[in-house]
């Protein structure tokens, strides 16, 4: 769904610019409270995982495919304000290295796929969290339904931004329906992604996922034939020592690594969805050329590079390289400037 430049207008791209830096200003401030010094760089990690498995298209209809947005499991793995600063910096660096997503859209995109996205979704999780039975499926359930609103809701956003600063005189209600048909669909793919990828870290390190905490099952004893809460155990003298995120962090960027030199050569060659909608009812009509479509890594492949998979190969591995180094630094930035006031809103508690 990246919006190219052209779609719409410079007066509400500048009003959409506005709003995205006041977002990140909001988020810069709010991560300071959801980070520490193990989430900081989990954070850049997460960022760089999203901007992986962007790059795998998946088909979602006839010449139609769809991809992460990411928003929903970025809020749920390190907290709604880190999650939107890392949606910020992949956007950000698909659109100067990758040509992916206009320069003078960025605002628009960081609005839509940013802001909507991780607002929407952990919203909804964390209603659902709170009804739903405290365990790690109901834990995954919640993501599920989280991402899969998400993506439509994007797909209002982004039409309700054209509404206001189309360049092309197409039927709003037409953009609507053909936009909210094709991103709940793309919306399965995401919903499945998010609830694969949250399921799995809680498996392995529930005290990782921010979107867990607080959410621990209370001890049950059989008494008398009958299942009864266990007494509350004792307060510990002494925290317990924290942790190494290491392994965690290791096989995750590994992870992202093969996805974006690997696995990426077969995603779906057809248009997204938004490039689909605006194919068929005429919004491209005045698409720019983007301004870094001269960029060494357009188009995620390495110019130069004649061989399409060792191309499209090493853009990725370069892209996550420098989506986790751009993100681990705004982030152990963004922890350093924690003032001994603003404590974090990790506990102890785990699913």
């Amino acid at each position: 769904m990246h919006v190219p430049d052209g779609f719409i207008n410079a007066p509400v791209s500048a009003v959409a610019g506005v709003v995205a830096a006041g977002a990140v200003a909001v988020g810069l401030r709010g991560a300071r409270r959801e980070l520490d010094d193990r989430t900081a760089p989990l954070a850049g990690l997460v960022a760089a995982f999203v901007f992986a498995v962007q790059m795998l298209n998946f088909p979602v209809a006839a010449g139609t495919s769809g991809h992460l947005l990411g928003g929903a499991l970025a809020a749920i793995l390190v907290g709604p304000y880190t999650g939107m600063l890392c949606i910020a910096v992949v956007l950000l660096m698909q659109s100067i290295l990758f040509a992916d997503g206009g320069l003078t859209a960025l605002g628009v995109n960081i609005t839509v796929m940013g802001v909507v996205t991780t607002v929407v979704a952990y919203a909804l999780f964390r209603g659902l969290t709170r009804v739903l039975p405290r365990t790690r499926r109901s834990t995954t359930v919640a993501a599920f339904v989280a991402a899969l609103v998400s993506v439509p809701a994007a797909a209002v956003a982004f039409t309700a931004v054209y509404a206001i600063g189309g360049t092309t005189d197409v039927p709003l209600g037409k953009v609507l329906t053909a936009m909210v048909g094709v991103h709940v669909l793309i919306g399965i793919g995401e919903a499945a992604i998010t609830a694969l990828t949250v399921g799995a870290v809680i498996a392995v390190r529930p005290d990782l996922v921010h979107g867990a905490r607080g959410l621990a099952t209370p001890l049950k004893l059989r008494v008398d034939g009958a299942l009864v809460d266990a007494p509350a155990a004792a307060p510990s003298p002494a925290p317990a020592p924290a942790r190494s995120t290491r392994k965690v962090w290791a096989a995750g960027l590994a992870a992202a690594l093969v996805l974006a030199g690997f696995v990426s050569f077969y995603a779906s060659a057809n248009p997204d969805g938004l490039e689909k909608v605006a194919a068929d009812k005429g919004i491209d009509e005045k698409v720019q050329e983007h301004g870094a479509a001269d960029s060494p890594l357009a188009d995620y492949g390495v110019k130069d590079v004649e061989n399409a998979r060792i191309s499209g190969g090493l853009a990725g591995v370069i892209g996550v390289g420098a989506t986790v180094a751009v993100g681990s630094g705004v982030f152990w930035a963004v922890r350093r400037r924690r003032t001994p006031e603003e404590p974090t809103t990790r506990t102890t508690e785990s699913v």
